[in-house]
């Protein structure tokens, strides 16, 4: 294997990962993103997410989610040495299609007016925590 294979990046500014994973991985001149949703680094609060005693969600905000989110992967590109704007690829997993589409459309209109990456956006029943929304990326890197 080439050096540039085990090349892995662990953010400092990123949430941790919730399993055994890095944040990204470099292969060649591609930084490939693991899935990264809006949680932020060191809390237990998730932006936008309203939790019961139980720890189930009872209500959400998919506007300060997809904010959240995408700051975060922001944080992993720019410390990976890549850039917002060399994002070439992005697969959205979403939660609750019919409910959150129109909005997060919306604000991801605001971060990728300029640089619109290919995309895909899909519904999943559950993500690993008490998230709606979550990213997975491709860019470029020199």
């Amino acid at each position: 294997m080439s050096s540039d294979y085990k090349h892995v990046v662990h953010s400092h500014q990123a949430p941790e990962p919730v399993g055994l994973y890095p944040h990204a991985r470099r292969v060649g001149n591609l930084l490939f993103l693991s899935g990264v949703g809006p949680r932020q680094r060191g809390a237990r609060a998730i932006p936008g997410v309203v939790l019961n005693e139980q720890g189930e969600v009872v209500a959400y905000d998919i506007i300060a989610q997809c904010h959240s989110v995408f700051a975060n992967v922001r944080a992993i590109v720019d410390e990976a040495g890549s850039s917002w704007d060399r994002i070439v690829d992005v697969t959205v997993f979403l939660t609750d299609m019919r409910r959150d589409f129109a909005d997060f459309n919306r604000v991801y209109a605001e971060y990728f007016r300029d640089t619109q990456p290919c995309r895909t956006t899909v519904e999943v029943g559950a993500l690993p925590t008490p998230i709606a929304i979550e990213l997975k990326c491709i860019a470029t890197i020199e």
